[in-house]
């Protein structure tokens, strides 16, 4: 999304538990026991003074014996430190909130002096930065490969072809009896958000009622973007969001660091165009770390052929020009090879910066493609389209190529997961892109936009991006304003694309997901503790309707009241 776009624009998860309807409770033909959908009933014990994630807390576990502990050996036996002094009764209160419980007869678990987190035998390799984070938050000890006692956190991979690796990818089982809790999951990631549940719990409501939790994402793809290239953002600022992303089961980080206004990460290979302040490649590395650890994926956006402005004010050759001469800002000509290298050093440079398969190629407000008549109005694209794709083509097929080639350069590189905004996807041109390539929807109102149904037609994923809920732009332009978590709450869901209106529930597992987005279209119109602030709130609602976006029990008051509890 870019600033001009900005500034105009007012899974196949895991399917829902048929038995789960929202606010419902079910009983379920076993001996004193009750299956509730997991909304908090409004009545979380007291607080725990369990401290805050941060990084302190992160390294608190670390000088714990990371091979046996110097517990091994003790017996098992029931201690008065496993019985809570007083019992925890209650589905757990959390953001989002735990999709299935399954209660249990018991006084429930507390933390307690001799409580440790345990990593089980077998899970050593997988869980000891899982296990060695949650002792840190805790304030308590850490062990692995040895028994757990009551009292204990055990954390453990679910074996294949169990119950406790069924659920799909980040889904997890919390099973509270005996004293004890015990934390499995499908995977890394579904392991850890059961520590994040129990984190949360015990904010919340001190700990956890024996029973059973399952739970797992509605959407895959659950995110939070931000704008850097407008505004600097600290290392440390991004930092913070990312553990605020992982308590709340986010996991993704889209940051758009290159536009018009600035470029924001170091860079060897085009120095020159690097604006004062900025990441350096040091900082984004240990970015990335901490984001690995909290099992969120940083996706980089370098926008093209739009929003180039930085580039094009240390190469302004590059710049897009009309028939009269008049230059179109932010544009570079793509009839010019020149642009096209130079993009392409970018690219790979920092495909060696962020790993893994995702890429954003941008492709928004190109503007040539915003007037009544691209081909005349630019006839040296038009001569190009026409030398490469024959006499039929047009612009659109000249822009839809260029992004076609700049994919192809972050694939060598092992991008293969890659996305464009919308309104760089084209209809009725010879040139076409990728049905693999998945579309972020955000706006309807860019000139010829087309509607969210015509892309999940043609069998395309989407990214629900809606500038109408999801759009926190800095000094509210046109009409733009603040997205609200009530709003967001109430109202929006991965199927609202576009407006306010939903589409046909056929449609659902094309859509990935969605995420909030920051925009710093008045860079100074808010702080950086501010934007943390304002986000606060619609982050959390969106957390929660990606995760599940069924109507809540909890209404907004009680909601933004949990959010006060849980951090």
């Amino acid at each position: 999304m870019s600033s001009s776009r900005r500034s105009h624009r007012v899974v196949r998860g895991r399917v829902p538990r048929g038995a789960l309807v929202a606010g419902a409770v079910v009983a379920v033909a076993a001996a004193g026991t009750v299956t509730f959908a997991a909304w908090p009933d409004g009545k979380g014990g007291p607080r725990s003074a369990a401290s805050e994630s941060s990084s302190a807390s992160e390294s608190a576990g670390a000088g714990q014996d990371d091979a046996k502990s110097a517990d091994a050996g003790r017996p098992a036996s029931p201690s008065p430190a496993a019985r809570p002094t007083r019992p925890v009764s209650g589905p757990p209160r959390t953001i989002p909130f735990v999709r299935e419980v399954q209660r249990g007869r018991g006084t429930g678990w507390r933390p307690a002096p001799a409580t440790r987190v345990v990593v089980a035998a077998g899970s050593e390799g997988a869980l000891a930065d899982e296990g060695r984070l949650l002792a840190g938050e805790l304030g308590k000890g850490y062990a692995q490969g040895v028994a757990a006692r009551p009292g204990d956190v055990e954390l453990a991979m679910g074996a294949p072809g169990t119950a406790d690796a069924a659920g799909g990818p980040e889904s997890y089982t919390v099973t509270t009896r005996g004293g004890r809790v015990r934390i499995t999951g499908a995977d890394q990631a579904g392991v850890f958000y059961g520590t994040r549940t129990l984190k949360q719990a015990v904010r919340s409501g001190g700990g956890l009622a024996d029973g059973v939790l399952r739970d797992a994402p509605a959407k895959p793809r659950r995110g939070f973007a931000l704008d850097t290239a407008r505004k600097h953002f600290d290392a440390s600022w991004i930092e913070d969001r990312i553990r605020e992303m992982g308590d709340l089961k986010l996991n993704e980080l889209g940051l758009h660091f290159s536009d018009d206004q600035g470029f924001r990460i170091a860079s060897s290979s085009h120095p020159e165009i690097v604006s004062k302040d900025h990441l350096t490649q040091a900082e984004v590395r240990r970015i990335v770390t901490l984001a690995a650890s909290r099992h969120v994926r940083v996706i980089p956006e370098i926008d093209s052929p739009g929003h180039l402005g930085a580039v094009i004010a240390a190469h302004p050759d590059l710049q897009l020009r009309s028939a009269s001469g008049k230059p179109s800002r932010g544009a570079v000509d793509i009839a010019n090879p020149k642009a096209a290298r130079i993009v392409d050093e970018l690219l790979t440079e920092y495909a060696e910066l962020f790993p893994g398969a995702y890429w954003h190629l941008g492709g928004d407000e190109y503007r040539a493609l915003t007037v009544s008549d691209p081909e005349s109005t630019y006839p040296q694209l038009t001569r190009e389209a026409h030398r490469r794709y024959g006499a039929r083509a047009r612009v659109q097929d000249l822009a839809t190529g260029w992004l076609n080639d700049r994919a192809a350069t972050v694939a060598r590189h092992g991008k293969s997961d890659v996305r464009a905004w919308n309104d760089g996807y084209f209809a009725g041109g010879v040139v076409d892109a990728p049905k693999s390539r998945e579309v972020a929807y955000w706006t309807g109102k860019e000139i010829g936009a087309r509607k969210p149904l015509e892309y999940l037609r043609e069998g395309r994923k989407v990214l629900n991006v809606n500038d109408e809920y999801l759009y926190y732009v800095l000094g509210e332009p046109n009409t733009f304003q603040y997205p609200t978590g009530r709003r967001i709450y109430d109202e929006w869901t991965p199927r609202v694309l576009r407006g306010s209106e939903a589409v046909p529930a056929r449609y659902d597992a094309l859509i990935t997901g969605g995420q909030l987005a920051v925009w710093c279209d008045y860079h100074n119109a808010q702080t950086q503790a501010q934007v943390a602030k304002g986000i606060r709130l619609p982050l959390r609602a969106t957390a929660q309707k990606l995760w599940d976006p069924r109507k809540p029990a909890l209404g907004w008051e009680g909601f933004k009241g949990l959010a006060g509890e849980v951090g």
